[in-house]
């Protein structure tokens, strides 16, 4: 999968009440990826205007101030049966 760019998280819009980092696209709309997905490791942040992506660089750890300037915890994990 190609990518439009590499970003940094700290570049990003953070929206404490939709949870979701944004960054402008080229289009004139912005990328988005909320910060649940980010948590279980996506690192994509799609455009819902046009088919451009980004790829957001950062630490699992990074994501914890966040949570914490939102009032929010990280999702838990489910429990899987076998």
């Amino acid at each position: 999968m190609s990518t439009y760019d590499q970003i940094e998280i700290e570049d990003m819009t953070f929206d404490l009440e939709t949870r979701m980092f944004s960054y402008p696209c080229p289009c004139g709309d912005r990328f988005q990826v909320y910060i649940d997905d980010m948590f279980d490791g996506e690192n994509i942040a799609v455009c819902p205007s046009c088919s451009l992506m980004i790829e957001v660089i950062f630490e699992k750890e990074d994501l914890q101030e966040y949570y914490e300037e939102a009032g929010a915890q990280p999702p838990e994990p489910i429990a899987v049966a076998a």
